[in-house]
């Protein structure tokens, strides 16, 4: 579905639970409408996957030719996923100690920053660049799912300045796809969404997910703003020339200007005129210079007309 789609990389996310929550917090009873089980840790193992199945997503990932990762979530997971593929960190940003040890790996690596402060985020980037300097970090607010005033695009800003030697993404729990595409317009490099096939399935994070409609649709648009972003340089583009030829503006005589006199800003003014003359920016190139014909009030005042050489200012 994912490359049916247009993405790029399919991600889930893997936690060994033993050495993510400690005993009493998988004992916690666990009442909400999307439990799985009466404690937390009955949930949460009911929704994780096995080694074994993490080995059979990432080979039919590699059978239909899109790349795999995970969030690991707690220290073990991420080393055993090391030796897998590609490393993608998620909460790990507070445990430096085997923070360190999971990003010792010249894999890239994909570092989320819900729940942290962009004090946190320096240290972080100053433990992970010279260990491994193939990473990104992304914007993301974790809450699901995210109200748009929450989801301060802002930040991308503030990252690009902070960490301009790394690209900066987003990662986006909100509804819809308008804001996934603006963080793109801004600079985003890496897009995370959660993807699902039933926003009313049971659990918080389907509400917070795109369907497969919503994603092609997100792709579709990326794709586009990407090739909106072109060039930094304004000029007149060859797409333009039609128009030009057609309502590009030249200066024309505001009066009848006869032969010999010296041209004034108050004799010029700017119309889309026929046949083309100079351009609009010439006008103030013009005040001095003296005329070699008589010239018409409504007349383009073209080279020809003009005793000196002036030059033409390029559109």
């Amino acid at each position: 579905v994912l490359q049916d789609c247009g993405a790029d990389c399919a991600k889930f996310q893997k936690s060994e639970l033993e050495y993510k929550f400690n005993k009493k917090a998988l004992e916690r009873p666990y009442t909400s409408k999307h439990s799985w089980g009466k404690t937390y840790g009955e949930h949460k193992r009911h929704l994780e996957f096995s080694h074994d199945q993490y080995r059979e997503l990432k080979k039919y990932a590699e059978e239909v030719g899109i790349f795999f990762t995970a969030s690991g979530m707690d220290e073990v997971f991420v080393l055993v996923f090391l030796l897998l593929l590609t490393s993608c960190l998620g909460d790990l940003l507070n445990n430096t100690c085997f923070f360190k040890k999971g990003i010792k790996s010249s894999r890239p690596m994909v570092i989320s920053s819900g729940m942290q402060s962009m004090n946190t985020m320096h240290q972080v980037y100053q433990i992970v660049k010279p260990l491994n300097p193939n990473f990104c970090f992304l914007q993301c607010t974790s809450a699901y799912p995210l109200q748009p005033e929450d989801v301060n695009l802002r930040v991308i800003s503030a990252y690009q300045s902070a960490f301009p030697d790394i690209p900066i993404g987003y990662s986006g729990h909100e509804t819809g796809i308008a804001i996934s595409v603006a963080a793109v317009a801004m600079g985003a490099k890496v897009v995370e969404r959660h993807v699902t096939l039933d926003k009313t399935w049971k659990g918080s994070d389907h509400q917070a997910s795109l369907e497969p409609n919503e994603l092609a649709e997100l792709v579709k648009a990326i794709r586009t703003v990407e090739k909106a972003m072109g060039s930094p340089v304004k000029q007149l583009l060859p797409c333009e020339m039609a128009c030009n030829e057609k309502l590009g503006k030249s200066v024309v005589a505001k009066v009848t200007i006869p032969e010999g006199a010296v041209l004034t800003l108050d004799m010029l003014t700017v119309k889309v005129g026929e046949p083309k003359g100079f351009p609009p920016e010439a006008i103030f190139d013009l005040v001095g210079q003296k005329v070699k014909k008589n010239i018409e009030e409504d007349e383009t005042i073209t080279e020809q007309a003009v005793e000196n050489h002036v030059k033409k200012v390029k559109c």
